[in-house]
């Protein structure tokens, strides 16, 4: 219990520190995280739950941030049937330990259809 405050407490601090230029920011961040329409089937799809959830306030594209950068994940998992199940499985129960010891909170607010299309998205970033 303890230990699940003290996560929830760090999550508030990190995520108070967007701050002042959020509107700026996301404009850049929403440039420099899409890839071409052929690049990736799943866009159409993804951008909006992405855009209504709060992913990009840990996971970038390219970049290593609190999360590990999308392409990232894409390159150590291949875009199976299997592990489009388990990406999708940790966007909504969270989970921790595949990419260093900051866990990923559960996404219980996203249907099982939207963690599948995320999880496609994301491992379909080459």
């Amino acid at each position: 219990m303890k230990k699940i405050f003290i996560v929830l407490c760090a999550s508030a601090m990190l995520y108070s520190c967007g701050g002042g230029g959020a509107k700026t920011e996301k404009k850049d961040t929403a440039a420099t995280q899409q890839p071409t329409a052929s690049a990736n089937q799943y866009e159409d799809q993804a951008l909006p739950i992405i855009g209504k959830s709060d992913c990009a306030t840990c996971h970038k594209i390219n970049e290593t941030s609190t999360g590990p950068a999308w392409k990232d994940v894409a390159k150590k998992y291949e875009h199976t049937d299997a592990n489009v199940k388990m990406l999708a499985e940790k966007i909504l129960k969270g989970g921790s330990g595949n990419w260093g010891t900051i866990p990923m909170t559960g996404h219980p607010a996203l249907t099982e259809e939207e963690a599948t299309v995320l999880a496609n998205y994301v491992l379909a970033l080459k």
